[in-house]
């Protein structure tokens, strides 16, 4: 007959062996020890199946050590995914950013559907300038210029001369006011002696 406190008793000294710092005896008979287990994962469920499923498949046999290193296996197991999913979205990050790059300097490719796409965008914006133009118009707070009046309608351009043309000769002109100038320009002549043409010594005897 097998004696299984026997087995018991050489697995836990052999465990103590070897986890020193993790696997602690209370007590041999009633057989009982502590674990002490950390994982920079945390906890898992799928890890908590794996451990469950290899204690249903060993139960009535000895299963500590089989228990703790199938645990280790799955906990490596899930560290290398870990690593290697960090690994990946270092690598897209990093082509990312190459891809951005290479943008800046080479720009977008221009294809028949972004032109119509830029095309239908900046006539939208254009007709929007001159809805908002012709608002301020109507409301007169658009002041043209006088060049732009001048553009706009021709006829300012004759404007003056016509209406010169058809007062023709009903122009009334105050003849006073042409007199007054004419009498200025007399008295300053004769109050300068020098120009006086027959003053005496002057050449006109000869």
């Amino acid at each position: 007959m097998t004696d299984y406190s026997k087995e018991q008793q050489n697995e836990l000294e052999a465990l103590e062996s070897i986890y020193p710092d993790s696997f602690t005896v209370l007590s041999e008979n009633p057989p009982s020890f502590t674990i002490a287990m950390t994982s920079e994962a945390g906890e898992n469920d799928e890890t908590v199946q794996t451990t469950l499923k290899f204690a249903e498949e060993n139960l009535g046999v000895v299963m500590i050590f089989t228990l703790v290193t199938a645990v280790q296996e799955k906990l490596n197991e899930i560290v290398d995914q870990i690593k290697t999913r960090r690994e990946e979205e270092m690598k897209l990050k990093e082509k990312e950013a190459e891809e951005a790059e290479k943008q800046l300097f080479h720009g977008t490719p221009v294809t028949i559907e972004n032109f119509l796409c830029w095309k239908a965008k900046f006539d939208a914006e254009l007709l929007e300038i001159k809805k908002k133009r012709m608002k301020e118009e109507q409301a007169g707070n658009n002041k043209l210029s006088g060049k732009q009046l001048f553009e706009t309608d021709h006829n300012l351009d004759t404007s003056d001369i016509q209406f010169l043309e058809d007062a023709g000769n009903n122009v009334e002109v105050d003849e006073s006011l042409f007199q007054e100038l004419d009498d200025l320009e007399l008295e300053d002549v004769e109050d300068d002696p020098d120009s006086n043409p027959a003053s005496p010594g002057s050449d006109s005897e000869d």
